[in-house]
């Protein structure tokens, strides 16, 4: 679907930092979708290239698929962010894995890197892309994957080291991101409107589970933020199927249908963690108090 380019949104840049192949769409898709459309210029960076990664589709859990992975990624991420409209770019890491209980991490993965030696290809594609708002996890990697939790250390290190001159040489010149968020992708809030939702449809929910399995537990991150984009949620879908060997299209998360998921939860949501300019919160927007010559 073709929008116009509005006027106001030309000359911002968003930049959202992932671990893995997949993981943009997952979380927080729908939002780079909608402000791509609206003229903002979006990029994920992407932190490794998921080659450890597990098959998840029964489809496709096959001794090639296997053998072929890394290749296999890369093609599931082109189309991703050809679906989604943005540009992408790989930071050139080895996907850690998800090491068992005492089990170690391999030697040349992400997670095991220094910071400074994880974050300089950051610093410098942040230097190079000037991004007024970057996107990212909290300090639990919005999961405790190893790699999710790297990439909200480099990230944290990039945004504040990459508008001063005298970190990271040799990266390019200085620039200051304006804001940093954290994507609250799943709520126990928006499980029990999901629920609810279904529930009321005469649908059997997966959701009551989940709703079970999160009693007790305390979401250290309130939503201060939240991105009506229930029109781009076709595209997110999309985009998430794209990548054919870690998402199985019959599984219990895409038990609800579309229509009622834009009804029930209609925005994407996340965490103001810092802010150069003066926003009032709650917000609806993640370029509150940003203008191009900001």
């Amino acid at each position: 679907m073709t929008r116009s380019t509005s006027p106001s949104r030309t000359g911002l840049r968003l930049m959202a930092v992932h671990a893995h192949p997949d993981d943009e769409s997952s979380k927080g898709a729908a939002t780079l979708a909608r402000y791509q459309d609206e003229g903002v210029d979006v990029l994920v960076a992407t932190m490794t290239g998921g080659e450890r990664g597990d098959v998840l589709n029964p489809a496709m859990d096959r001794p090639e698929v296997w053998a072929d992975l890394p290749r296999l990624r890369r093609l599931e991420m082109e189309r991703a962010r050809e679906i989604l409209g943005v540009r992408q770019q790989f930071l050139g890491f080895t996907d850690s894995g998800l090491p068992a209980e005492g089990e170690s991490l391999p030697e040349d993965c992400f997670a095991v890197q220094p910071l400074e030696t994880a974050s300089r290809p950051l610093v410098a594609a942040m230097r190079a892309f000037r991004p007024h708002v970057v996107v990212t996890y909290d300090e639990n990697g919005g999961y405790p994957h190893p790699d999710h939790i790297k990439t909200h250390q480099v990230t944290m290190e990039a945004f504040n080291a990459a508008g001063d001159a005298a970190r990271y040489p040799g990266t390019g010149e200085p620039w200051q991101p304006l804001k940093l968020y954290y994507t609250l992708a799943f709520s126990k809030a928006y499980f029990k409107a999901i629920y609810e939702a279904m529930t009321a449809a005469g649908l059997d929910s997966p959701h009551g589970e989940v709703l079970k399995e999160l009693e007790g537990v305390e979401e250290k991150w309130g939503i201060t933020s939240r991105v009506e984009c229930a029109e781009w949620f076709p595209t997110r879908l999309r985009a998430l199927l794209a990548h054919v060997t870690q998402v199985n299209p019959n599984g219990p998360e895409r038990s609800c249908p579309l229509e009622i998921e834009q009804q029930a939860w209609p925005t994407e949501d996340y965490h103001l963690a810092r802010s150069h300019v003066t926003t009032e919160l709650p917000e609806d927007d993640l370029f509150a108090g940003v203008t191009p010559e900001a």
